[in-house]
């Protein structure tokens, strides 16, 4: 097998694994355990509570002591066990805990990820940002292949997605000790107590541009975890008034059509990245995050089915646009020698403190929207659109950053 396609491999499972859950977990804790709004949240929270600083320290080992492909399989195979064990779990907080020790060691891999397929895509002499978007396309594949084996065996508020997710957690753990190494990239010696303990990435805040981005990849990340934590309990709470709709029957394949616009939107990063530059290609994607939860909040399952469909379209460039754009702009930004350092600190602000927000206040706001069980979706996606224009207006002038077009994305700084 040709290294792209090992790396396709990789990428299918890695996602797999996510969207096996993700985003029909919620609407299994709200509708078949009868957790409130605030504990859904808290319990999505723990992916960025886990960020905070796994990411991170995973990166560190990476770059200093432990070979990335070995890590990624070690991590996938505690996810794995942590989530067969979360399948047989009905209260909230053991299932917090349970949550908090999966997103521990499955955070860390999505960074893992990256750092494993530019590092074996650059040991090839491989192009990474023309070829990494073409490989990446394949994790939303299996994103959305995992969110139809959910629906299809009607596993959507049931503790079998779970089973499903370990399953495909112990392959991939497996299959990373197969991968081509990628050892760490710098060998221990002496030097300052930063460099020591591999905190280095975090010099990149000394950076204006790049400080600003961390900043708005965070805000980002947080309108990112409002949707995967309360997306198809939305979608559940029309099953009294369109009980035969295609939206209520399915529910993870209309919201799997935003994963599937993420595989357009992903090969169209390379043309838009050098056309445009990071900076504008952050503002579609801000504006899109406005579009995606302005339409949820006029839309339903009945006549304004298509407007649901038009937001699961949109999600694809408000979230490649910042996250795949994003990662590669860190990458420009971050010596070889920080690489999966720097990975790690961009899932910190995005996956880490970002998730943390968006699920703590995204559960605070739904129950604040919420009378005798009764929540007002239409105020609640309205409140996050308003959420990403305010971002949307301040962005443009506070991120300085001037495209040349005519450097290529490799390149081009400044």
């Amino acid at each position: 097998m040709s290294v792209k396609n090992r790396l396709i491999v990789m990428n299918f499972l890695e996602f797999f694994v996510w969207g096996a859950w993700l985003i029909s977990m919620g609407g299994y804790m709200i509708v078949t355990l009868k957790f409130t709004g605030g504990e859904v949240g808290s319990i999505y929270a723990t992916m960025g509570l886990a960020s905070l600083f796994m990411p991170t320290i995973i990166g560190i080992i990476a770059d200093r002591w432990i070979n990335a492909e070995r890590l990624l399989g070690i991590s996938h195979l505690i996810g794995a066990a942590s989530l067969y064990y979360a399948a047989q779990i009905t209260d909230y907080s053991t299932m917090y805990i349970t949550m908090l020790v999966n997103s521990m060691f499955y955070m860390p891999t999505i960074a893992l990820n990256n750092s494993v397929s530019y590092a074996v895509l650059q040991k090839e002499g491989i192009d990474i940002v023309k070829f990494f978007p073409p490989i990446r396309v394949w994790g939303t594949v299996g994103f959305v292949f995992a969110m139809w084996v959910i629906d299809l065996g009607k596993w959507s508020l049931s503790p079998i997605q779970l089973y499903v997710s370990a399953t495909a957690g112990v392959l991939l753990g497996l299959y990373a000790f197969t991968l081509p190494a990628c050892p760490p990239a710098r060998a221990k010696k002496s030097g300052s107590l930063l460099s020591t303990l591999g905190l280095d990435a975090f010099v990149l805040f000394a950076k204006p541009r790049t400080a600003v981005f961390f900043f708005f990849a965070m805000f980002l990340g947080a309108a990112l975890q409002i949707t995967n934590t309360f997306g198809e309990a939305f979608i559940h709470d029309f099953s009294a008034s369109y009980p035969d709709s295609f939206a209520v029957k399915h529910p993870s394949i209309l919201m799997s059509i935003s994963q599937i616009s993420e595989t357009l939107f992903i090969l169209t990063i390379p043309f838009f990245l050098q056309r445009f530059g990071i900076k504008k290609v952050m503002l579609m994607s801000i504006f899109a995050w406005v579009l995606r939860f302005g339409l949820f909040g006029i839309g339903n399952p009945g006549e304004g089915f298509i407007l649901l469909v038009l937001s699961m379209i949109i999600y694809g460039m408000a979230f490649d646009f910042f996250n795949i754009s994003g990662s590669l702009f860190v990458k420009n930004e971050a010596d070889n020698s920080i690489l999966s350092s720097a990975q790690g600190l961009f899932m910190f602000m995005t996956n880490g403190v970002g998730a943390f927000l968006g699920g703590m206040l995204s559960g605070w706001v739904v129950d604040y929207f919420t009378t005798d069980g009764i929540r007002d979706w239409q105020s609640i996606w309205f409140a996050f659109a308003g959420y990403t224009l305010v971002l949307g207006i301040v962005f443009p002038f506070v991120f300085k950053y001037k495209h040349d077009p005519t450097l290529s994305t490799n390149s081009a700084h400044a």
